[in-house]
């Protein structure tokens, strides 16, 4: 799970693993967690998670964290407008990495509870995602980590988007 600072990513960790608010402190370095998903179908699934810290300093770790995931979870501010171009470099950078092509995204556009949020298409617009390689799958999931709205949603489609690519990739071995 990445993102810039402040984006949300440690409160939709949480949200998720105790379906509850969880008040956090900014993540210097990660936070690790293995989570049963409890709705939607990916119910009953395991997933682990790595929530690393979005601060500047801390981005070229990214690349160590996110090669070779079944998939990438990008969360972003959808108030903060002034650091969407930021946020689009960063998940560029991340995409581009050849260990990272093809692996499904996805974007969760958090607070959309706060007035201004930006809404989904204007989020997919600015963060360029058509311009991501054609192997990369995403989905922008609208979302309230606070209060959990949009979450369930997202992994569901996280979840699809990961099948779908091991079977795609069990086909091409086949051949």
């Amino acid at each position: 799970m990445l993102g810039l600072d402040s984006a949300g990513k440690t409160t939709v960790l949480y949200r998720l693993k105790f379906n509850e608010f969880v008040n956090t402190v900014p993540t210097i370095g990660f936070n690790t967690e293995k989570i049963k998903l409890s709705n939607g179908t990916a119910k009953g699934i395991s997933c682990h998670f790595w929530d690393v810290g979005g601060q500047e300093k801390l981005r070229p770790l990214w690349k160590s964290y996110s090669r070779c995931t079944d998939g990438i979870i990008y969360v972003v501010d959808s108030v903060d407008v002034d650091r969407l171009e930021e946020a689009k470099t960063e998940l560029h950078k991340v995409t581009k990495f050849a260990e990272n092509q093809g692996t499904p995204l996805l974007v969760i556009a958090n607070k959309q509870d706060l007035p201004k949020s930006l809404p989904v298409a204007d989020i997919e617009k600015q963060l360029a995602l058509h311009e991501l390689t054609p192997s990369t799958t995403y989905h922008v999931q609208p979302a309230c980590a606070i209060i959990g709205d949009g979450l369930h949603e997202g992994m569901d489609k996280l979840h699809e988007m990961i099948v779908k690519r091991r079977k795609s990739l069990k086909q091409k071995k086949k051949r």
